[in-house]
């Protein structure tokens, strides 16, 4: 298996993570359990950005495109509305 692939196979498996303990924090009712999961929740946001760093200077990822103000004018409207 190819570096880029292990990479972009951890990276889905932290965004998904991410996701699962966002779940979970949602639903918690004991307070403890809520703040512990957020902390594991937010190192392993800390290791999913270093990661996605590391993957866009090697050239694994090309980050989309930035929007133009129209453009991020026009997405905000769509809410506002």
């Amino acid at each position: 298996m190819k570096e880029k692939d292990m990479v972009n196979d951890t990276l889905s498996m932290l965004n998904s993570s991410i996701t699962g303990y966002a779940s979970v924090i949602s639903q918690a009712s004991n307070q403890q359990l809520r703040q512990m999961v957020q902390q594991i929740r937010d190192n392993c946001e800390k290791s999913q950005y270093e990661l996605y760093q590391m993957s866009e200077q090697k050239g694994y990822y090309q980050p989309a495109k930035q929007a133009q103000p129209q453009e991020i004018q026009q997405v905000k409207s769509s809410f506002t509305q």
